[in-house]
């Protein structure tokens, strides 16, 4: 049986399993059970739990920018910024596990540190598209970046644990936040326009892991 294995084929096995029994549930011991071997044989192939925890994050991560950056080419502003958003709720919806795994904080002894950081990088330039469009640059990018991965993250955060018991459709109100953001996104915008000094001289500069 441990002929079989390979550090694709364990990978894999994990990210499945996170989203099955989630992210903080995951175990080498579970991930030897899908292959039917005892968990030294894992080490042939993965480190770690930590290392392995790191494959799945990267994986995640990947996953979910190629989707918002799917979602959002070709669009601008409002339609831009919906579909991105969509895009995200839908994915969190269909992984919550792997979603989990791509808030997990990258320490300095992550195994996979390099490469977690420059996905993580790219997911933010896939967001950092779309504000632009708005015309936000410069340091004002990291905070409208904050401020609506925060509110995509809380608010399925909230659906996946049932916290919306209100009796309105769910989807009314993601998208009733979407026009909230888009509104305010549009306004920011024009303030950055009519801004003079420090902020417009920060244009074109594009900030680097201000997760």
């Amino acid at each position: 049986m441990a002929t079989r294995l390979s550090r694709e084929r364990v990978v894999e096995a994990a990210v499945r399993l996170a989203d099955e029994e989630g992210f903080d549930a995951l175990s080498l011991a579970a991930v030897a059970r899908v292959f039917g071997v005892a968990v030294p044989s894992l080490y042939k192939h993965v480190e770690s739990l930590d290392a392995l925890r790191a494959e799945v994050a990267l994986v995640a991560v990947r996953e979910l920018t190629d989707r918002m950056r799917r979602a959002a080419v070709g669009r601008a502003r409002g339609e831009a910024l919906r579909a991105l958003a969509r895009a995200c709720r839908a994915y969190v919806r269909e992984h919550p596990g792997r979603y989990a795994a791509t808030v997990r904080a990258v320490g300095p002894d992550d195994p996979l540190a390099a490469e977690r950081l420059a996905a993580l990088d790219e997911a933010l330039e896939v967001i950092y598209a779309v504000l632009r469009g708005y015309g936000i640059e410069g340091e004002d990018l990291v905070d409208a970046a904050r401020a609506l991965r925060s509110a995509m993250h809380g608010f399925a955060l909230l659906e996946a644990a049932g916290g919306f018991g209100l009796p309105r459709h769910v989807d009314r109100s993601y998208e009733a936040m979407l026009d909230a953001f888009d509104a305010m996104l549009e306004r920011w915008g024009e303030r950055m326009v009519g801004s003079k000094g420090g902020r417009r001289a920060a244009a074109g500069r594009s900030p680097r892991r201000a997760r």
